[in-house]
């Protein structure tokens, strides 16, 4: 997601801009949660709405999935959403601390100062199993921070964008989608 300000008449608006994946990838990312996650599991979704809708249609029954999203046109899916901002990593509710099977993430920008920050809500949410989808730039920082390996799976967007972008797994996640 990027986030742009404009002043109009002296008043900020906030005008936000989603990168939706493209079917293919929300597909494998789906496949790859419903196989990860066991009865009564839960997985967190940071920073990637695209992915809420389907993969609650697909699990939703048997595991718990929220969505931690700075858009707030998401809250119409309480209680499953929870305000996040990147710039504030470590607030968060209670209940969501270390309580995480799975967490998926897309930070919204591609920088050092994102990334790390989205790692830190990372580590204080996953029990478990990590995937981060991201700018293949970002590599060596998502490895050093959460140490974290590279996919084969290339996530894909709607709307091409100029950025190669990458998945990271702490699990064998190619396998799942082989």
């Amino acid at each position: 997601m990027r986030t742009f300000c404009l002043m109009k008449t002296g008043v900020m608006f906030q005008q936000l801009s989603q990168f939706w994946y493209d079917e293919a990838t929300v597909q494998a990312l789906v496949k790859v949660i419903d196989a990860s996650l066991a009865d009564g599991g839960r997985v967190a979704l940071i920073s990637c709405p695209t992915l809420f809708v389907p993969v609650k249609r697909q699990i939703g029954d048997r595991a718990t999935v929220t969505l931690l999203e700075y858009d707030r046109r998401f809250e119409v899916h309480a209680p499953d959403f929870v305000f996040y901002d990147y710039n504030s990593p470590e607030k968060l509710p209670p209940d969501t601390l270390d309580s995480y099977d799975l967490v998926v993430a897309d930070p919204p920008f591609l920088s050092d100062e994102c990334i790390t920050k989205t790692s830190e809500t990372i580590k204080l949410m996953a029990k478990d199993k990590i995937v981060v989808c991201t700018g293949a730039i970002m590599k060596d920082k998502v490895q050093s921070l959460l140490n974290l390996n590279l996919c084969k799976f290339k996530p894909h967007h709607r709307n091409n964008l100029a950025n190669e972008f990458s998945c990271y797994a702490n699990f064998k996640l190619d396998d799942i989608l082989s």
